[in-house]
């Protein structure tokens, strides 16, 4: 399958900060090794004029996910400090979307969609395709691709440029069915 990228889709980078990478205060394992994929995904959008945009976590230092405060995870991407920050590799163009999320204390927005206006300003552009790739695989990765399903863009997971949490080992590989057997398509570079 070669699938040719178009002015209408839209690349969606999920969540590749540096407290989700290697070192970080949510290092999701291999985490950084999306990033040189993820750059040449990002090169083939900028090319054709296709939209890129990169979703963060963007906490308050007292949301609700972190374990201080009810949650499962230690505090990480706090908004303004360098755990929040994008990894220094990722190639994002200076036009790219940049869409924060989980930005109030009660609200865990695992999805780029989920209290942002992502899908009236991707709508409003005319996108009706979405390339997903990013951290994690079992948590931001999977809810952005399911609300892109359900809001009506046909939705490719970039299953190369993916990395999980993986708390149980196989809740990667369990997600990425779940994303198929509800209408995502799996690619990888080599299908562009």
């Amino acid at each position: 399958m070669k699938i040719r990228i178009r002015d209408k889709d839209a690349l969606i980078i999920v969540d590749v900060q540096k407290d989700f990478c290697p070192g970080g205060a949510l290092a999701v394992p291999q985490g950084d090794e999306v990033v040189p994929i993820l750059n040449r995904y990002i090169e083939l959008f900028f090319t054709h004029g296709a939209p890129v945009v990169a979703t963060r976590d963007w906490h308050p230092e007292n949301h609700s996910s972190f374990k201080d405060f009810g949650g499962v995870w230690p505090p990480h991407c706090i908004r303004g400090t360098n755990g929040a920050s994008f990894h220094s590799d990722l190639a994002l163009p200076k036009n790219a979307l940049i869409v924060s999320k989980a930005t109030e204390p009660e609200s865990e927005a695992y999805s780029g969609f989920d209290g942002t206006n992502l899908e009236k300003t991707l709508k409003g552009q005319g996108v009706t395709r979405v390339f997903v790739g990013g951290l994690a695989t079992d948590y931001c990765v999977k809810a952005t691709v399911l609300d892109a399903l359900r809001f009506g863009f046909c939705t490719f997971v970039l299953i190369d440029a993916t990395r999980g949490v993986n708390i149980l080992p196989d809740d990667s590989e369990r997600a990425i069915i779940d994303m198929l057997e509800k209408g995502a398509i799996g690619i990888s570079l080599q299908d562009i």
